[in-house]
């Protein structure tokens, strides 16, 4: 007896699928396409970082910040570990006493009268101070300063002077005369005071001949703790062209009058004290009438 059935139709595949699976068949696999999936990739911007978190800077203490000051002000900063009203409290810098050796006083120089009027510049010599016009203001020193040249030993590159005494410059007459003076040969000449021990030298005044509106030239003041000068401090040379041989001085010559030169010490320590000088406009002698040593002696001021 012969059977025969109908499948139902699904459509070409589908009717496919259902007969070979009951005839009992595999279809032949197929093989899928191969799919390359890219790797994920972060793009970074090497000068502006997305998403990456910045490392935590360490603690470092706050750098104080100078306030402003005014030219010529001075600020004082507090400590690191210090209150701010602690460091307020404070004086400053400028406040603070400049001088270790007392308050300053007004020194009496004792000046000689005038020998003539006026003080005439000479037209003809290079390098003078031009006249100041009024007398000079006071000299304030440590209180306790004093002359410490009044009657010391004076010695002289010139064993022979061409007049007068070497002590004279020391004898405390500072009055104008034509023959109260001391004075050294032609050439650069020096006279040096021996103050017996060292000082604390605030101030030197110094008269040449100031009887006459002169002009001196190469005055150089050296101090030092040797009577030779192996090692000295200068603390005045009007010498702008080295012709003494002393060093290229920086101040400026001037009219002898009776006020004498002053000159500013800066408290420099030393024993002896020595003056050059190198003739005048007038004439080549080194003439000198008084000089004046004013300071401390150390052993008195420590």
């Amino acid at each position: 007896m012969k059977i025969s059935f109908r499948l139902p139709y699904y459509g070409p595949a589908l009717t496919l699928i259902v007969t070979m699976a009951i005839l009992g068949c595999t279809p032949a696999e197929r093989p899928m396409p191969s799919v390359t999936v890219p790797p994920s990739v972060t793009v970074v911007d090497p000068l502006w970082p997305m998403d990456v978190p910045e490392p935590d800077e360490p603690d470092l203490p706050e750098t104080p910040v100078e306030p402003e000051t005014e030219p010529g002000e001075s600020a004082v900063m507090p400590e690191a570990d210090e209150p701010a009203e602690v460091a307020a409290a404070k004086p400053a810098v400028d406040e603070l006493p400049a001088v270790a050796f007392g308050n300053l006083v007004e020194i009496d120089l004792g000046l000689p009268a005038p020998a003539f009027r006026g003080t005439p510049v000479p037209v003809d010599e290079p390098n003078v101070e031009k006249p100041r016009g009024g007398p000079r203001p006071p000299f304030l020193a440590p209180e306790g300063t004093a002359n410490l040249a009044l009657g010391m030993p004076v010695s002289a590159s010139d064993p022979d002077p061409a007049a007068g005494e070497l002590d004279y410059i020391t004898n405390g007459d500072k009055e104008a005369s034509d023959f109260g003076y001391l004075e050294l040969r032609p050439g650069t000449q020096w006279v040096q005071v021996d103050l017996g021990r060292r000082a604390t030298i605030f101030a030197v005044l110094l008269w040449h001949n100031h009887a006459e509106a002169r002009v001196y030239r190469d005055v150089v003041v050296q101090i030092s703790d040797c009577p030779d000068f192996i090692e000295a401090e200068t603390v005045f040379n009007n010498d702008y062209d080295n012709t003494s041989g002393l060093g290229v001085g920086e101040d400026m010559g001037y009219v002898e009058t009776a006020e004498g030169k002053l000159i500013d010490a800066r408290g420099v320590e030393g024993r002896y004290v020595r003056f050059f000088s190198r003739g005048n406009h007038i004439d080549e002698g080194n003439h000198y009438t008084e000089v004046a040593v004013y300071g401390i002696p150390l052993e008195q001021s420590e």
